[in-house]
């Protein structure tokens, strides 16, 4: 009798997981929402040049098309912790309640990028002034920015962020304690900070590859997603790392390395 007790309910349900029929919808709603903001990036960089600065976008548009490159680049690293949170609270909501909850927490990952997206722009902003100014000022400032993201690659923060991106779970039953208001949103928030500190400086090459260059994205996107999801994540951090300080050697001789600080000659009427 006791023993009837304890193998009676279905093992998804007891231990809160989700049927894998809505495993698999998550996963491939994740993957659609990553392939249409792909989409949509490929067709806005079709009107847009890789020149310094912001491109002569205001703020709003510059953050909007940054939430969406954010999406392209980031949600297939991001799914599988996502899905583990709503295994985490597969049996505390249902229906409705769950889809609500986990948009929740990717809107809060997003925000946290967002913020990022606010730096992004002032030193966009920033290098625009510069190189307009100062022309030959643009290979030294990208050989200063791939030394910075080559280093960020060794650095303590990269490794505890990464670790926590690697290893989510030990995160994710500690996220049970936080006060229910707005938590989802805030769990979301926490882990895209963590998200943002393990790859703002992958993020950063950006200045010199170009921000619409979608080759660049498409690189640092794969990078990002072995980083955390490959089991030798960790060597490709450190090679990545190399690779981005031997840019900075070549930088200052080649200017072909850096298309996003390259100057558009007017056109000879």
């Amino acid at each position: 009798m006791l023993h009837s007790r304890i193998v009676a309910p279905a093992p998804a349900q007891s231990a809160g997981l989700l049927p894998r029929r809505e495993l698999a919808a998550a996963w491939t709603l994740m993957i659609l929402l990553a392939g249409l903001a792909w989409a949509l990036t490929v067709t806005q960089s079709r009107d847009m040049g890789m020149e310094p600065g912001t491109m002569g976008m205001a703020l709003p548009l510059f953050l909007l098309l940054w939430v969406t490159m954010m999406v392209a680049m980031m949600f297939p690293s991001v799914a599988p912790v996502s899905i583990a949170w709503a295994r985490a609270i597969g049996r505390q909501s249902a229906g409705a309640a769950r889809a609500a909850r986990i948009a929740q927490f990717a809107a809060g990952y997003l925000l946290s990028w967002a913020a990022f997206g606010l730096l992004a722009y002032g030193a966009l902003a920033a290098t625009g002034r510069l190189v307009d100014s100062h022309p030959g000022a643009g290979r030294w400032l990208g050989a200063a920015v791939f030394l910075l993201a080559g280093l960020c690659q060794f650095g303590p923060l990269k490794r505890v962020c990464l670790l926590h991106c690697r290893n989510p779970l030990a995160h994710l039953i500690r996220y049970a304690h936080f006060r229910p208001w707005a938590r989802d949103l805030r769990v979301g928030v926490h882990h895209g900070l963590y998200c943002v500190g393990c790859c703002w400086g992958l993020m950063i090459v950006l200045i010199p590859l170009g921000v619409m260059n979608v080759a660049a994205m498409a690189g640092l996107a794969a990078v990002i997603f072995l980083e955390k999801l490959w089991r030798w994540g960790p060597w490709l951090t450190w090679a990545v790392g190399i690779a981005f300080l031997v840019l900075a050697v070549l930088a200052p001789f080649q200017d072909g390395l850096l298309p996003g600080l390259e100057m558009s000659e007017p056109s000879m009427m």
